[in-house]
């Protein structure tokens, strides 16, 4: 195999096959002196190696000058070595491998026509006018609307109109409340959660109103402690009235209640079952009841009746009912009938709340003397 076979691609177009970067420079002074050049650069073919071992300058085909091509003052504009001369066709060719002229005219310079112009320094144009944007003053330059804008009125409208906008973005969903949060969608599930909460709540706190009971067997009693003392106890004919302190017996039942149930006022009212004459009235006060229990409470009651004679059916009534035993001639006291209203106003209700039951037959909580009356 023949490796140092010389290529005859240049020679096959006519032209004669030869070195284009080495033609425009002469050959470096070498110790070999073949009859023809060689295509690499590589000391295999040219002949015994010169120099030592390893890397060497005979090692390697010298392409050229060293030194830069450019002299003069590197930071001159004019003149010099320009880097981009063989490509944008804007100075002197320094290789003339590719083109028909001679190894001598290669390093001359060769005038080209002129190039694109440049665009101009605008420092030519900053000796002349300069023309300024001027805002116009306030005057008739400015529109209706636009004066409109500047007054109360017109910023009141701009807002108004803001605000309406906002609101039917709203609307349509495109936005929030809170910026991008508490948008329509999200407002709507939010409230009805919210009111679920609150049902759920509510159904757990709003206190209900209780329910009622008195005693069958003795519907009255007698008055103790402090209440008795607070009340006299007497019966007069002339004028005919009369006067005394008893209880109640009351059970209340607080069974759909699941937190303890406050009364600030419980008012009863006692009337006369058979002539509907009001005969004693009562106040419990502020009271605090347990929750789904059942619970006695004692009312306390003030009868008090002033009639204008002794031949009053209502104060007959409960005389008869209240006197002494023994001046009665089968030993039984007839009974009082009564009907008892009661008004309840209970802590987290709106209003009053009312309640009312009849007693046909109920002992008298006194027994008067037999001198009495």
């Amino acid at each position: 195999m023949e490796y140092d076979r010389k290529s005859t691609v240049s020679s096959f177009y006519g032209r004669k096959s030869s070195d284009a970067l080495n033609n425009d420079y002469p050959a470096p002074s070498s110790q070999y002196t073949g009859a023809r050049p060689r295509d690499d650069a590589s000391s295999f073919f040219g002949g015994p190696p010169t120099g030592t071992a390893g890397y060497n300058r005979g090692s390697f085909f010298h392409a050229g000058r060293e030194e830069p091509l450019k002299g003069g003052d590197e930071e001159q504009g004019e003149g010099g070595f320009d880097i981009y001369a063989d490509f944008n066709n804007a100075g002197p060719k320094y290789s003339s491998g590719f083109t028909g002229y001679s190894s001598n005219q290669a390093h001359e310079y060769r005038p080209l026509g002129p190039s694109t112009p440049k665009l101009m320094d605008d420092t030519a144009s900053a000796s002349g006018p300069v023309e300024l944007i001027t805002v116009p003053a306030l005057g008739p330059e400015w529109k209706k609307d636009e004066l409109r804008d500047m007054t109360k009125a017109g910023r009141k409208e701009k807002k108004y109109e803001s605000r309406r906008g906002k609101w039917t973005a709203w609307k349509r969903g495109e936005r929030g409340i809170c910026g991008k949060y508490f948008t329509r969608r999200f407002t709507a599930f939010f409230l009805f959660g919210l009111c679920v909460c609150i049902g759920i709540v509510l159904a757990f706190t709003i206190p209900r109103v209780p329910s009622f009971t008195i005693n069958n067997d003795s519907p009255l009693a007698n008055a103790t402690g402090d209440w008795e003392k607070k009340v006299d106890t007497y019966f007069n004919r002339a004028p005919a009235n009369f006067s005394f302190p008893a209880f109640a017996d009351l059970e209340v039942y607080t069974g759909s209640n699941y937190l303890p149930l406050t009364f600030s006022h419980v008012y009863a009212e006692v009337y006369d079952l058979n002539t509907n004459r009001q005969v004693a009235s009562g106040d419990l006060g502020h009271k605090t009841i347990p929750a789904k229990t059942f619970t006695q409470l004692l009312l306390p009651l003030n009868f008090t009746y002033v009639a204008s004679n002794d031949s009053d059916t209502t104060w007959n009534n409960w005389y008869n009912g209240c006197k002494n035993v023994a001046a009665t001639t089968t030993g039984v006291r007839d009974s009082v009938k009564f009907r008892l209203d009661l008004e309840m106003h209970i802590d987290g209700l709106i209003g009053a709340h009312r309640a009312s039951t009849q007693v046909n037959s109920a002992s008298c909580p006194i027994e008067l003397s037999l001198n009495s009356a």
